[in-house]
């Protein structure tokens, strides 16, 4: 029998209501009872359980994070991190540095952003061959929609000859080495085919510890093939999964359709247990707006001859979601673009979506006629606030009018939308302080372009905390389970060094992780 009772802190039960305890007792992984420290001491001292004395610390839920990516995020905290560099030149002299000591078959960075670069341009292949030449090595683009590969990789991976899109070219038809997604998404595959499942368990280990020092206990896998599935069942039956994995499989995965085989075998939206349950499945319906694939009902203000394009044709779409929802998986729709999500508008319109809470990822860009539609269905909305702070050109990207159709995070909220927020790390950091700096302050302190274009879609702290915590649990269909420390629920939670709500909105970046708990058990200590 585990008890342990903590005291004399401030406890968040809940966001909303907001509801602050002094004491809080765990039994078995559960919370027992949660109010006065007084009754809660009462309590620990009859059951003999363990007394933590708080001295004043705070107590919050654990974080949710509705969706990221647990191998990528693995892979790019195990490779050259290129977030923020600032020039073509200085991306080579981190590659160089990085290669000496790599011990990967293929080189590996994650990161870059072109709009940072000094020479405004896209990095190419020639770039990278000065630095790289008798290895292959990929680098992905911060939104993971576009990556640049070095001459090697493209002999290696033979995409240049594969006919897909997505592979860029000069004046001369020659590959300059940029990937945009299906190119891209064919070099990642052959290159995550020479992973084994061992090494998959690697990197999800590296993520999760990661993770649990952020205090996010609960993820959503946003999309995941068998390899994945397969490591996570392996540390699933091992007892080596401490955080909590609600999946998200891709539809197929190579030659195998993995929708049929769910059908076949009968798995339902919630099959597992509290720490790996299969949810359903991941969707695109286009890409990003950082490359200039996200799909656009107009062209793009700063390339007038492109707006983008879908990934999954509309009809193909339409009888994907059709079918998921009919065999019972709950379906997470990446949709970007306005155009994008008309499309899913159109295809969630053949059903219940609020039935099985069936899911839109990003919502980056909604038309106030959308916002009529997602009203009326009532979808579930996962959305990244960060995007607001890594999206300072947008407004170049889009122009006046769509600018205010941007991350309406405080819109959508108050439209009575199911909100949950995520980070898509390794897109964004998995720093869950970050995301709600981002939501409170939309880069007020941070020089960003349209601040004032949208600052009207500035979130509170509370708004901000209820929405990854609550409103993340109610998107993963478990809010009966975690998302507060009410009685009877899971305990994860973490210990804070400050109130949240007591700090201002520029200290909220600086809040740091004490302690983080999983089942009532420590998993994470500063």
């Amino acid at each position: 029998m585990s008890i342990k009772a903590f005291i004399n802190g401030k406890i968040y039960v809940s966001f909303n209501p907001l509801r602050v305890e002094s004491g809080l007792l765990i039994y078995n992984g559960r919370v027992l009872y949660v109010g006065s420290a007084e009754r809660t001491l009462e309590l620990a001292r009859s059951l003999g359980g363990e007394i933590v004395d708080l001295a004043g610390k705070t107590i919050i839920p654990g974080f949710i994070d509705s969706h990221l990516h647990l191998d990528t995020l693995g892979l790019a905290l195990s490779t050259l991190d290129l977030r923020g560099v600032r020039s073509i030149s200085d991306l080579r002299e981190k590659l160089r540095e990085y290669a000496s000591k790599s011990k990967f078959t293929w080189i590996l960075g994650h990161g870059w952003d072109q709009e940072l670069f000094v020479e405004k341009r896209w990095p190419t292949r020639w770039d990278l061959d000065e630095v790289v030449s008798d290895k292959p090595v990929l680098l992905t683009r911060i939104c993971l929609h576009a990556g640049v590969v070095n001459t090697r990789a493209l002999l290696i991976s033979k995409i240049a000859e594969s006919g897909l899109p997505g592979v860029l070219r000069d004046e001369k038809g020659e590959p300059t080495g940029v990937l945009l997604e299906d190119a891209l998404k064919y070099v990642r595959e052959k290159l995550k085919s020479e992973l084994t499942i061992r090494d998959y368990v690697e990197l999800i280990k590296t993520a999760q510890e990661h993770l649990l020092s952020m205090g996010v206990t609960t993820v959503g896998v946003a999309g995941c093939g068998l390899k994945v599935l397969r490591a996570l069942m392996s540390m699933w039956s091992r007892g080596e999964l401490r955080i909590r994995v609600r999946l998200y499989l891709y539809h197929v995965d190579g030659d195998v359709d993995i929708l049929d085989i769910l059908d076949k075998i009968g798995v339902k939206c919630g099959f597992g247990d509290e720490y790996l349950r299969i949810m359903g499945i991941k969707l695109f319906a286009d890409g990003a707006l950082g490359p200039r694939t996200a799909w656009l009902s107009e062209p793009y203000t700063d390339d007038p001859s492109n707006s983008g394009a879908p990934i999954l044709e509309p009809e193909k779409l339409k009888k994907l979601v059709k079918r998921a929802h009919d065999i019972g998986l709950q379906v997470a729709v990446h949709a970007i673009g306005d155009r994008a999500l008309d499309v899913v508008l159109e295809a969630y319109s053949y059903i219940r979506p609020e039935k099985l809470r069936h899911r839109i990822e990003h919502a980056s860009l909604v038309r106030d006629d959308q916002l009529e539609e997602l009203k009326k269905l009532k979808p579930a909305l996962s959305i990244q606030p960060h995007f607001v702070i890594s999206d300072w050109w947008a407004k170049s990207r889009i122009g006046e009018k769509r600018i205010k159709w941007l991350y309406r995070f405080k819109t959508l909220i108050t439209s009575g939308l199911l909100v949950g927020f995520s980070t898509d790390a390794p897109v964004e950091s998995a720093n869950p302080w970050e995301t709600i700096y981002a939501a409170v302050t939309r880069g007020k302190y941070d020089n960003i372009p349209y601040y004032e274009d949208t600052a009207s879609e500035e979130l509170t702290i509370l708004e901000s905390l209820y929405a990854y915590t609550q409103g993340s649990a109610k998107i993963l269909r478990s809010e009966n389970e975690i998302g507060t420390l009410e009685q009877g629920k899971l305990a994860d939670f973490i210990i804070l060094d400050k109130d949240p709500l007591s700090v201002s909105e520029k200290e909220l970046r600086e809040l740091r992780i004490i302690e983080t708990y999983v089942n009532g058990e420590r998993v994470y200590s500063k």
